[in-house]
Parts: structure tokens; sequence; C-alpha cells
């Protein structure tokens, strides 16, 4: 039986160029795929807007055994608003350590994370790795304002298992050895501005009109009803869209055809840099 697996966490980027560069030369990763859309998307992948927009898939190894990052990008829209809802991203990577001494790229330490944000303003934790030739994300950090009530829903619902709770922090998760969810309580209200992020995971795909049918009897938020999704030229996909008490949007797409989707392509650093080139909104 295919199991649940955290897939990736959905960013904003308004600056493209500046992104890219930290990505690829501050943290080291890999374009995986790149894809161009015409329209917005029906489940709102990129956001309210109606608009062109792309979708590059970016990390240290393929999406079926990785946990990466989606850089979602309208075309015309340059800035975000960050919100407090997203917390950050926590990695291993020596490799990271070394590029930002290198390139004394801005950060601040914080017991025995190195903390670096990217042009658009999202965190990153760095610590060493025992393994110097390996860079892993292990964590994505969501702001609660209700920790009790965070944790009933990640577990009942969305079926995680708890793997460490305490007062104001807990972690929960699929498997061991995949990225981990980390819920921090807040004392604030939830401010998601614009930039407002999106966290993917897969499923078997007969389990997704069950997902949807759990959440309208626990009158849960639904933010998009099972969907198919095409991407011009690969792949179909099934999703549904949730929130979660505290409005962090979840994405559960039917695991067969995303691996399908999901395979590296080769060409994808010349497929985003022609689409660079191109772009007169930039």
């Amino acid at each position: 039986m295919t199991e649940r697996r955290p897939l990736h966490f959905v960013f904003k980027i308004g600056d493209r160029a500046a992104s890219m560069d930290f990505y690829q030369r501050i943290l080291g990763m890999t374009v995986l795929r790149h894809e161009e859309f015409e329209g917005g998307c029906k489940a709102t992948c990129n956001g309210p807007y109606n608009l062109n927009w792309s979708k590059t898939m970016i990390g240290y190894g393929d999406e079926d055994t990785n946990y990466v990052l989606e850089l979602t990008y309208n075309y015309g829209i340059h800035s975000y608003v960050n919100g407090n809802e997203f917390r950050g991203i926590t990695m291993t990577s020596s490799d990271t350590l070394e590029r930002i001494k290198r390139y004394n790229y801005p950060s601040i330490t914080e017991d025995e994370y190195t903390v670096i944000k990217s042009p658009c303003g999202y965190t990153f934790r760095i610590r060493e790795n025992s393994d110097e030739d390996l860079s892993i994300l292990t964590h994505f950090t969501l702001s609660s304002t209700n920790l009790k009530r965070s944790i009933e829903f990640w577990r009942d619902y969305a079926k995680m298992k708890e793997y460490e709770i305490s007062d104001r922090r807990a972690i929960l998760g699929y498997l061991p050895n995949q990225a981990k969810l980390i819920l921090e309580e807040i004392d604030d209200t939830i401010d998601r501005g614009t930039a407002s992020g999106r966290a993917a995971f897969s499923c078997p795909t007969e389990d997704l009109p069950g997902i949807q049918a759990l959440m309208e009897e626990k009158k849960q938020t639904i933010l998009n009803t099972l969907v198919k999704l095409d991407t011009p030229g690969k792949a179909t996909v099934e999703v549904v869209i949730l929130a979660d008490p505290d409005g962090h949007e979840i994405c559960f797409v039917g695991d067969e055809g995303f691996r399908e989707l999901s395979q590296v392509d080769l060409d994808a650093t010349k497929v985003l840099e022609d689409a660079m080139k191109a772009d007169i909104s930039a």
C-alpha cells in the first residue's frame, strides 16, 4: 500500500532572478523541473490570481525520495507581503554553510543553526550534516494559535503521527525518514499576508474522495474540492485542497499521477532560463 508522504512546500516569489540565484548559488539546489501555465490554476496553486504563471521545482534530489520546494511565479507581480504563518524550513547541509561563508551571505546564529533569509523573505535554519556530501530539507514550521487544536487536526484528519510534543511545540509526520511538520504556538493572530504558501502531500489516488468526505463530515475547511489538474505535455493529477484551523493550505495529490508528473527533467534549467529571458514583465 502506498503511504502518504510529504512532497514540497510552495513559496510565491516576486523576484525570480534573485530567487533562483539564492536557491542555486547559496543553497546549492538543482532545478528539477519547470512548467509554464496560461491563466490561473483551478486549484489556486498560484494563489488568487488569474494570471500566467510558472512553477519551478527545486531541491537536493528527485521528488520521489526528497522533500523539495515549489517556487511559484505570477507574471506581473514582483513582490508579496510576508505574514507570520510560515516560520521556516529546517535543513542540514555542511556545503550550504560553507557557501554562506564564502559568499558572505547575511546570517545570524541561533543555537546550533545558521539562519538566513531568501530574497523574498523566507527563513532557512541550517545546521551541519554528519555526512558532508548530503543536503536534506528536514522540517517545515508553521504557526499555531491553538496547539492542541492544531495537533488534533493534523493527527486525526491528516493522519500524521506524533513524534514530539511540548507545551508550545509539536513535531508530526508520516514515516521517520521523511520531512516533518513543526507546529509552534504563537500568541498573535495569524497574518497570512499575500505570500502565504501551501504544504503538499501525496496519497493513493483512491484515498482522495475519502479525505474530502472526512473533512466534510468533521466540518473542516475544503478550499477546493477534488479536481483534475493538467500540466502541458505532462501527466494529469487529481488534488483536493484543504485548510487547517489556522488557515494553512494543504494539498493532497494522487500519488500515482504525481510520480509520473514529477520525473526530473534534465532540460529544466534551460527551460527556466529561456522563460526568464522571455519575461517582459520582469
